[in-house]
């Protein structure tokens, strides 16, 4: 799932697939913006079926948080 999230975030923000890992903190590295934080929910929730509360997005800082919140609001539902 990982390699999607990558695969996802680079084709959403239009860079490089190779500048982003695990680690990679979304507002520090990529200079994330509002507006691409919303596009970037959308598109989680669109491919893996997740609802990601508004409360949330502030805790997903890296690709790592990010996984992990999908996988478990996934194995939640």
């Amino acid at each position: 799932m990982e390699k999607e999230v990558i695969e996802l975030i680079a084709s959403t923000l239009e860079v490089d697939k190779k500048s982003i890992s695990k680690d990679t903190d979304l507002l520090n590295d990529l200079d994330v913006e509002s507006l691409d934080l919303v596009d970037l929910v959308t598109a989680f929730e669109d491919k893996y079926s997740v609802e990601i509360a508004d409360k949330d997005i502030k805790d997903l800082h890296t690709v790592g948080d990010i996984v992990s919140y999908i996988k478990k609001r996934q194995d939640e539902a």
